[in-house]
C-alpha cells in the first residue's frame, strides 16, 4: 500500500517558488547596481573624475594603491549598506539574507569577469567584496530579526488610549463594588462576606424594654 504524501506546510510553496526567487535576484541585483552607479557618478563628479563604464564592472579600478581604487571602495561600502534596507523590504527573512548576499557578490564576480574578460587577481577587490558580503549579510539579518520581533498591536489602540481605558475599566469596578455595598434601602452584603443584612427599625414599645 503507498504511503500517502503530508500534505505542504502552508506557504511553502510560495517561499520556494522558483520564479519568485529568480525575481528577487534580478530585483536586488539591479537595485544594486543602480545605487552604485548614482553614488559613483556623483562621487566622480564631485572629484572631477573622468566617468568611465569601468569605475562600476572593471575589477582593476579598484587598487589598494591610488586614491581612486579608496574612494570605489568606500562607496561600495555604502552601497551595500544601502541594499541591507532592500533586503528588508524585499526578503524580509533573517534566515534567507545570507543566500541572497552571497548572490548579489558572485553574479558581480561574474558580470566583473566577463566585463575584464579575467578573473579577478587584485587583492584589494576580494578584500572589498568578502566586507561588502560581511556588512550586507549582518546588517540584513539585525534588520529582519529586529522587524520579526517588534512587537503587534492588536486593535489599533496606542499606549495613551490603552492606558486611559484601562485607568476607566477600573474606576467603573471600584463604582460597581461601592454601589453594591450600599444598594438598596438598608439591605446588602457585609464587606467580610458574611452573608446579607436588613436593617429593620425599632418601634417606640422595643426601645423601652
Amino acid at each position: 500500500m503507498p504511503r500517502r504524501r503530508r500534505p505542504p506546510r502552508p506557504g511553502a510553496l510560495a517561499d520556494l517558488a522558483p520564479l519568485r526567487i529568480l525575481t528577487q535576484i534580478a530585483l536586488l541585483q539591479v537595485l544594486y547596481y543602480a545605487c552604485a552607479a548614482v553614488l559613483i557618478l556623483f562621487t566622480a563628479l564631485v572629484a572631477g573624475k573622468e566617468l568611465s563604464l569601468d569605475l562600476l564592472l572593471s575589477w582593476r579600478s579598484l587598487r589598494g594603491d591610488i586614491t581612486v581604487g579608496w574612494m570605489l571602495g568606500l562607496v561600495w561600502m555604502l552601497n551595500s549598506l544601502i541594499c541591507v534596507v532592500f533586503l528588508l523590504l524585499f526578503i524580509a527573512r533573517s534566515k534567507l539574507i545570507p543566500d541572497f548576499a552571497c548572490t548579489i557578490h558572485f553574479l558581480h564576480l561574474v558580470v566583473t569577469s566577463f566585463y575584464s574578460h579575467s578573473i579577478p587577481t587584485n587583492l584589494f577587490w576580494w578584500a572589498l567584496q568578502i566586507a561588502s558580503a560581511s556588512l550586507m549579510t549582518f546588517l540584513g539579518i539585525w534588520a529582519c530579526q529586529w522587524r520579526e520581533l517588534k512587537p503587534i498591536n492588536f486593535g489599533g489602540g496606542g499606549g495613551p488610549n490603552r492606558a486611559a481605558r484601562a485607568n476607566a475599566v477600573a474606576a467603573g469596578a471600584q463604582e460597581d463594588e461601592g454601589i453594591g455595598f450600599g444598594r438598596g434601602r438598608g439591605r446588602g452584603r457585609g464587606r467580610d462576606g458574611g452573608g446579607e443584612y436588613e436593617m429593620v427599625g425599632m418601634k417606640e414599645g422595643d426601645a423601652n424594654v
